[in-house]
């Protein structure tokens, strides 16, 4: 009796096995690549999807998002097999994703002019809303505490939040550039403290306080002595790519000029290290562990991987043909 129940409860354990994984979209291909932290290996990948731009997670590891730009889709995949299993119609060409923390909404950033974000609701995999924003959306973010959503716009130069609570619009900021990619900080409550924001055509970040509204400083990245700056394929972007550690000490940001990432300690910003990584390295990720980040390379449609602790590199993994936007999570694999 006490064998059989062992059973039926490793048989449960199993059903709903989670793992840590990376995924990785290949902006000049039709796949993502899934990636087990635990090995740094490509476990699988999920197909049919051409020109993927931005990948979120759902809560509870069950599902996993892709907007598709070559359909104007939300394409809803199931973590398990990988396989699309739902294209929802969007109000224009998407950007980039994130998911509400109750897994109640996606927010989808349409990139399409006048621009708009989408909200999905998971319970039916419908569009029920396109919220009107300032200027077409490059990425949305869900903020750490759940309570906003925040889009930028390359256009108009604008930070739009969005109340999450109702799905409205709360406040807008406009900056000197296009906004890029966002990270956030926490006050000691949870609360959102700082938008760091990267800017077109600035080599470094911006920091805005969320209470005050307003931009307090900016950090420009180094500039190596000796090394030629890459300008061919930039896009506008010399640095394109934000992620915070899960304890909160340590932000990493990309160079496009110069081919690395570098470290800064919080909430001071003081430098922390650079590491070489390779041409373009375009967006970064942190699974929830928190030991390692992962860089998507476009250059040479490679990932590497940075051991947070070291500051080394410890990894250089093969993906699909212009590895750009990617996210990690856990996933629910069985």
């Amino acid at each position: 009796m006490i064998r059989a129940a062992l059973g039926v409860f490793a048989a449960i354990t199993l059903l709903h096995a989670d793992a840590a994984r990376v995924l990785q979209t290949n902006a000049a291909g039709d796949n993502v690549h899934v990636i087990d932290p635990a090995t740094n290996q490509v476990v699988g990948t999920i197909e049919d999807i051409e020109v993927p731009h931005g990948v979120a997670i759902a809560p509870d590891g069950k599902r996993i998002y892709v907007t598709d730009e070559s359909l104007s889709t939300l394409d809803v995949v199931d973590a398990r097999t990988l396989k699309v299993t739902k294209r929802i119609p969007l109000s224009g060409r998407p950007n980039n994703v994130d998911v509400a923390k109750d897994g109640s909404w996606v927010y989808v950033g349409i990139a399409q002019a006048p621009g708009a974000v989408d909200v999905i609701d998971t319970a039916s995999l419908t569009k029920v809303k396109s919220i009107p924003v300032k200027g077409a959306i490059h990425n949305v973010y869900v903020t750490p505490d759940g309570k906003y959503a925040v889009a930028g716009s390359i256009p108009t130069s604008t930070i739009n939040v969005i109340d999450t609570a109702r799905n409205t619009m709360a406040w807008t900021l406009t900056l000197s550039a296009g906004i890029r990619p966002m990270s956030f900080t926490r006050n000691p409550d949870g609360s959102t403290k700082e938008i760091i924001v990267q800017l077109s055509n600035f080599h470094g970040f911006a920091v805005v306080d969320f209470a005050a509204r307003k931009e307090v400083r900016r950090v420009t990245l180094p500039d190596p002595a000796g090394q030629k700056k890459e300008t061919q394929g930039i896009q506008g972007a010399p640095a394109h790519g934000l992620a915070i550690t899960p304890d909160g000490k340590t932000l990493w940001v990309t160079s496009k000029y110069y081919g690395y990432v570098a470290a800064y300690s919080l909430p001071d910003y003081s430098p922390l290290q650079v590491v070489p990584v390779g041409s373009h390295p375009e967006w970064l990720t942190i699974p929830p562990d928190g030991k390692s980040l992962y860089v998507a390379i476009a250059g040479t449609d490679t990932v590497v991987v940075v051991d947070n602790v070291t500051m080394k590199v410890v990894k250089t993994i093969p993906v699909g043909a212009v590895p750009k936007r990617n996210t990690s999570g856990m996933l629910r694999t069985e």
